[in-house]
């Protein structure tokens, strides 16, 4: 008698649990849907940034009915925001050349690139005002992916975002998890000085808003996997060499000098 009331609870939890996954499912499909065509269209001029300049371009009906590769790029590049409270980005707000970096703290591309390449083009090109990397939380592994994004973006209104990315990406941190004791124990490796505020932030609707308009920007564009990324609009996917973010940063920058700029760096069109 006593175990019946138990299973009952336990398959009500179990059905909950189903329904609210069938929604999240149904949510991701709708966005998907009303973002096929951009989708497509990102996704050729993304193949084409990244192939090697010998490999001749695919041909297809996609290809052909897709916009000029210049004419994406132009519209891809306004999608920097270039705000100088934005707690989530590195450098001068009117640097001649933006990096927006969609990725996922749960993601091993997204750790290799932020342990092996981002810094060094913080140090050769942040520092001396050339470059600005914008951040974009884009969570698509699960629960645990969300809830890091949503700590990340906490630790960085008390100005800790650059740190808690550092430990999060860390040599082995993914493997322990994103639960709600170990992005505490990330908070205090990141020297977030209140842990209290710290919690209320990660689980307020601000946080919850700012990962909607990330993942939207994303979903809108045709963003598929982590990371990507836009240099001044220009497509690259996955975590390239050094030498990749090199020559785009390098072919961005000609591109600003030939160009007339507004107040902000960015291109007057």
């Amino acid at each position: 008698m006593s175990s019946s009331p138990t299973r009952s609870s336990s398959s009500s939890s179990s059905s909950s649990s189903s329904s609210s996954s069938s929604a999240s499912a149904r949510k991701r499909l709708l966005i998907s849907a009303g973002v096929a065509v951009a989708a497509v269209t990102l996704g050729i001029v993304s193949w084409q940034a990244t192939a090697p300049e010998d490999r001749p371009a695919r041909t297809s009906s996609s290809a052909a009915a897709a916009p000029k590769g210049s004419d994406v790029h132009a519209e891809l590049a306004k999608l920097a925001r270039r705000e100088s409270g934005d707690k989530l980005a590195a450098g001068r707000a009117d640097a001649p050349v933006v990096l927006i970096e969609y990725s996922d703290f749960k993601c091993g591309y997204c750790g290799k690139f932020a342990r092996d390449t981002e810094p060094a083009l913080v140090k050769k090109y942040v520092e001396d005002g050339t470059l600005r990397i914008e951040w974009r939380n884009f969570p698509i592994f699960g629960v645990d992916s969300e809830a890091a994004a949503k700590a990340a973006w906490a630790a960085g209104q008390q100005d800790r975002f650059a740190q808690f990315h550092a430990a999060a990406y860390a040599d082995g941190a993914k493997e322990k998890g994103f639960g709600q004791a170990r992005l505490l124990e990330l908070a205090r490796e990141a020297g977030v000085p209140d842990l209290e505020r710290f919690q209320r932030d990660m689980a307020g609707e601000a946080a919850a808003a700012a990962l909607q308009k990330d993942q939207e920007e994303g979903y809108r564009i045709g963003v598929t996997s982590t990371p990507s990324f836009l240099v001044n609009g220009q497509p690259i996917a996955g975590a390239q060499p050094l030498g990749a973010f090199e020559a785009a940063i390098a072919k961005a920058k000609a591109q600003s000098k030939a160009e007339p700029q507004t107040a902000d760096g960015r291109a007057a069109r």
